[in-house]
C-alpha cells in the first residue's frame, strides 16, 4: 500500500480491525492509541509487516454478540500506522492516521487473537482526495457552540490554533475530540459528507449544551 497518497488499487482486501467503544477515526485525522493487550501488540506487529494498516470500529452494544466478540458497526475507517514507538513496559505508542471509511462485509477467522475482516471501500472512495480547505460551514456558529461545550466539559482550548485550522480539519478534529457518545460518534462516522458532518457536529454540540444547562430542564 502506498503509505502517504494511497489510491483505490492500494486498498488492503482484508485486514485487522480494533473494535474499540468511543474511539473515533476520521479520514485524514490522526488518533493516538496506546496498545498494551497482548492481542493488539500482535496485531500491530502484523500490521508492520503488511501494509502498516488496520480498521478502527465501533462495538455496537445494541446488537446480538457475534461469533468473535460484540458485534460491530458496520462502517469503521482503516488507519495507517503513521507514527510508532515501543515504551520500556512493552507497550506500543502508536497515531493512525485515517485513510477511508469502509462497510463490513464479513468477518474472518480470528487471527492471533485479534479480529480481521473483509471490506467494502466503494462508497467511501472520495475519503481518498485531498480534504478541501472550505466546507461553506458557518464558524462563527460551531465557534459560539463550542466554547460552552467545552466549559461544561472542563475541556482546555487553544483557541489561536482553533481558529486559524481550516475548516474540514476543524470539523474533523472536533468530532474525533469532543467527549459524544458511541451513537453519536457513529452518526459523525457516517455522514456522507464534511458539510454534513459539520452541521452534525454543531447540533451535537448545541443538543449538549442545552441538556447540561439546568435552566433549560423542565422544573
Amino acid at each position: 500500500m502506498s503509505l502517504l497518497h494511497p489510491t483505490e488499487a492500494d486498498l488492503p482486501s482484508e485486514f485487522p480491525i480494533f473494535p474499540l467503544p468511543g474511539a473515533l477515526l476520521l479520514p485524514h485525522g490522526r488518533l493516538p492509541l496506546n496498545i498494551f493487550e497482548p492481542r493488539y501488540l500482535a496485531m500491530v506487529d502484523d500490521s508492520l509487516a503488511a501494509g502498516r494498516v488496520f480498521g478502527m470500529i465501533q462495538p455496537n452494544t445494541h446488537a446480538p454478540r457475534a461469533p468473535h466478540g460484540p458485534s460491530l458497526y458496520q462502517i469503521g475507517c482503516l488507519g495507517r500506522l503513521s507514527h510508532f514507538s515501543e515504551t520500556d513496559d512493552g507497550r506500543y505508542l502508536i497515531t493512525l492516521t485515517g485513510v477511508s471509511r469502509f462497510r463490513v462485509i464479513e468477518e474472518l477467522p480470528i487471527r492471533h487473537g485479534y479480529r480481521r475482516i473483509t471490506a467494502d471501500f466503494a462508497p467511501f472512495l472520495a475519503d481518498l482526495s485531498p480534504p478541501p480547505p472550505a466546507i461553506g460551514m458557518k464558524r462563527s456558529e460551531l465557534l459560539g457552540a463550542l466554547k460552552p461545550f467545552f466549559t461544561m466539559h472542563d475541556i482546555d482550548a487553544n483557541w489561536d490554533a482553533i481558529e486559524r485550522m481550516p475548516e474540514t480539519m476543524l470539523v474533523t478534529t472536533l468530532a474525533m475530540l469532543c467527549p459524544f457518545d458511541d451513537a453519536e460518534k457513529q452518526a459523525l462516522l457516517e455522514a456522507p459528507t464534511d458539510a454534513d458532518r459539520a452541521a452534525d457536529l454543531l447540533a451535537l454540540l448545541r443538543m449538549s449544551v442545552h441538556e447540561g444547562d439546568p435552566n433549560s430542564r423542565p422544573s
